[in-house]
């Protein structure tokens, strides 16, 4: 009977334990337009306890993260980012944080796509 429980209490604890993945990834689509929004977006990320990668694709716009579930959440890694002025689909930035990216990161401005574009 020990043995049965001792064994029903070590599967416990292995079950919660690996329930948060140290090394997690997903992707998040973050907007943007040129590689000093990439250098921006990429900063805020790394600079979220917990997340150990983070890489921004140009063309796709898709945020590449590795970050340990134990010590972030998609959520936080979201509200660093549009804290610089950029939008995910979950959330989006504040004018104030928005009106600080430089003029040529305004993914927001028609005119400034069309012109990222030729």
């Amino acid at each position: 009977m020990k043995k049965l429980v001792l064994f029903g209490l070590l599967l416990f604890l292995g079950v919660t334990l690996t329930a948060q993945n140290k090394n997690a990834k997903a992707t998040i689509e973050v907007d943007g337009i040129c590689m000093m929004c990439k250098d921006r977006i990429e900063k805020a990320s790394i600079k979220t306890k917990g997340v150990k990668s983070a890489v921004w694709n140009l063309n796709s716009h898709e945020l590449s993260l590795i970050y340990d579930e134990r010590k972030t959440n998609l959520t936080a890694i979201q509200e660093s980012i549009t804290a610089v002025g950029h939008d995910t689909p979950d959330m989006i930035a504040t004018d104030e944080a928005y009106a600080s990216v430089h003029p040529c990161c305004k993914y927001r401005d028609q005119d400034v796509k069309d012109h990222q574009e030729n």
